[in-house]
């Protein structure tokens, strides 16, 4: 799947067939940040820690994303949250 045919599956009522780690990227585009935090919090690795991080950025905790961005290995970022997403969704789309 490339880039634009994800963003292209936005307006879906379905996800596309993805890995989990687009799931809760797709799911978290749409607003549904819940089933985005379920679908990511059962995964146990550095990278989904990273998307849990992203997702407690995006809601406002900051302490429990540093928490997650430490598990992932990484530092939080100063860049958009927008520009995250897109970031996340470009590394996962080349698995």
């Amino acid at each position: 799947m490339t880039w634009d045919e994800f963003k292209d599956s936005l307006p879906s009522a379905e996800p596309p067939d993805v890995n989990s780690y687009l799931m809760a990227l797709w799911y978290d585009r749409r607003g549904d940040w819940d089933k985005s935090h379920d679908i990511i919090q059962e995964i146990d690795d550095s990278d989904a820690a990273w998307i849990h991080g992203y997702l407690h950025r995006k809601e406002g905790d900051h302490w429990n994303a540093g928490y997650w961005y430490r598990r992932a290995g990484k530092e939080m970022p100063d860049s958009s949250l927008d520009d995250e997403w897109e970031y996340l969704c470009k590394k996962f789309l080349a698995y």
